[in-house]
């Protein structure tokens, strides 16, 4: 792969040490030239105390105190190297994420490689949290960082920085890294289960009735005089949602549509949260169903794919 030359105004540039180099698609190898290292507070404690010594021994010309200033020295020059080693040569690389939906936790996975015979040890990894790890020679190791899903659609991964200050924690060497990673939020589910629209053929079998043996549950609406005191969902009464009716679907074949104009809701919001809860409650009762959104159609099916595509259209809407 041909190396990418960087020009002495990209090199010390100040975003380049905080936000890091353009995000990258493929592996990400730690080299010199992601790798950037500075004393920690304790080095700094560590440099005063080598001054110190050093000028007690210049003072009372002192040998011991002067051996003792030098070692101390030497250790500072050398953990620069080891905090160094720490990190170089690791490749990391954006793994698969699953799609999740608004309010829940996003799981981005990387994955982090030591192709060299050296034990990294102390290797921390941060998004939002903090993850810290240790990879054997030759070994690699999957690490999930999490993020919060406030809204539908595509979520970029955000700058993950891979430190360690190992050994003595006199220096911190770190990468910030930027990848080309992202997930897809879909909206939140509504709540309540609601009634499905009747939208479907005439033929379709979708009926709002009372229990029959063999009918499956499929809904809530909003009771109305007349309708059996035995469907009532007295839970949802009892957690103040009001008074609903549970509604049950035959046993037969069904197919109907889930409308986006004829979906009850305030905003576009609630609309799509209430046909992302009408998707999952279609697809766990093995019904065919269709979608309609301003200029999308997906025609009545079910399964993981027409599940997923249903989901996805209602994320990037």
């Amino acid at each position: 792969m041909k190396r990418k030359w960087l020009s002495l105004k990209q090199r010390f540039s100040v975003s380049r040490f905080i936000r890091g180099e353009p995000p990258s698609s493929g592996p990400i190898i730690l080299n010199q030239r992601r790798v950037f290292i500075l004393p920690t507070q304790r080095g700094l404690g560590f440099v005063l105390l080598i001054v110190i010594v050093l000028l007690i021994a210049f003072i009372y010309n002192n040998n011991l105190a002067y051996m003792l200033g030098f070692l101390l020295a030497s250790i500072f020059f050398v953990s620069i190297l080891h905090s160094f080693k720490a990190l170089a040569g690791l490749v990391i690389q954006a793994g698969h994420n699953q799609a999740v939906f608004v309010g829940d936790q996003v799981g981005f996975n990387f994955i982090l490689q030591n192709p060299v015979n050296q034990q990294r040890l102390a290797v921390s990894i941060k998004l939002r949290g903090i993850r810290e790890i240790s990879i054997e020679p030759f070994q690699s190791q999957n690490v999930v960082l999490n993020a919060d899903a406030t809204k539908r659609g595509w979520l970029a991964c955000d700058k993950v920085t891979v430190f360690s200050s190992y050994p003595l924690g006199l220096f911190r060497a770190w990468s910030p890294l930027r990848f080309d990673s992202r997930v897809l939020v879909y909206p939140r589910p509504a709540s309540l289960v609601p009634a499905f629209p009747d939208t479907g053929d005439a033929n379709a079998g979708i009926q709002n009735q009372n229990l029959r043996n063999g009918d499956e549950f499929y809904g809530l609406k909003t009771y109305q005089a007349g309708d059996a005191i035995r469907q009532i969902h007295w839970r949802a009464y009892a957690k103040g949602r009001g008074l609903h009716s549970k509604q049950y679907i035959g046993s037969g074949s069904h197919e109907f549509w889930l409308d986006y104009a004829q979906t009850p809701g305030s905003d576009v919001e609630e609309r799509l949260s209430m046909l992302c809860r009408w998707v999952i409650e279609a697809e766990q009762a093995g019904l065919n169903y269709g979608l309609l959104l301003p200029g999308i159609k997906l025609i009545p099916n079910n399964g993981r794919e027409h599940y997923q595509a249903c989901l996805r259209a209602l994320a990037l809407f």
